[in-house]
């Protein structure tokens, strides 16, 4: 009998802060890209402010939708692995066995305890032991599509509300200014998040964020000028 825990594992937890980060990242670009492209095109405040809002919802929306496919297909291959163990277990024991002690003998472990580690593990926890060692899965934890699709979806709307917030709250005169130090501000705290999430280097993630805003704005702005 499996037993079901209810605590998150640290995977579970940082695929949900994974969306999160992404979707805020998007919001931002995507909203400020929009504000400006139309902002060169017209001048009209209403025009510009319905065309971020209805770019932020747009975009929180296929964020969550894309987030929820995505991690629903891993969900899905996880759980498909974990069957076919269980019937790999039920069929083949011997073999099973045989596998968990080569791992360990390819680890540096020597032949005679190996054997002895891979016997004792086959009568513990055989079905954990194998998806642990084989996928780095843990029973009854898989990665959760609607966490991931409401994280995503929250910060995608929140990190766009940024720009589009800064230039509804300014003069016209300043609103494109104002709109690109809160984007800058906005896309180098999301470069820092993502950084410390994935064990880089926050320094260079904030400064390719910011660069990477500062050039969708360019391309933008440029693109509505045509117009």
């Amino acid at each position: 009998m499996e037993n079901k825990k209810d605590s998150q594992t640290l995977e579970e937890r940082l695929n949900v802060i994974r969306a999160g980060v992404l979707g805020s990242n998007d919001g931002i670009l995507t909203v400020v890209g929009v504000l400006f492209s139309v902002g060169a095109a017209t001048s009209n405040q209403f025009t510009i402010f319905i065309a971020g809002l209805a770019d932020l919802l747009a975009c929180a929306l296929s964020m969550a939708s894309g987030e929820y496919a995505s991690v629903s297909s891993q969900s899905d291959s996880e759980k498909v692995v974990v069957f076919q163990e269980k019937e790999r277990l039920r069929k083949y024991p011997e073999k099973v066995k045989k596998e968990i002690e080569n791992i360990y003998i390819e680890k540096g472990i020597n032949k005679s305890t190996a054997n002895d580690i891979a016997e004792t593990l086959m009568k513990k926890n055989p079905l954990q032991t194998i998806l642990s060692l084989k996928y780095d899965i843990q029973l009854n934890h898989y990665v959760n599509p609607w966490g991931a699709a409401i994280s995503s979806l929250i910060s995608a709307a929140i990190g766009g509300a940024f720009p589009l917030i800064a230039l509804v709250i300014t003069t016209a005169h300043w609103q494109f200014l104002t709109t690109i130090i809160a984007t800058t501000i906005a896309v180098g705290l999301t470069g820092y998040l993502s950084a410390i999430i994935g064990h880089g280097l926050p320094k260079k993630a904030i400064i390719r964020n910011i660069i990477i805003g500062l050039v969708t704005i360019a391309i933008h702005y440029g693109i509505g000028l045509l117009f």
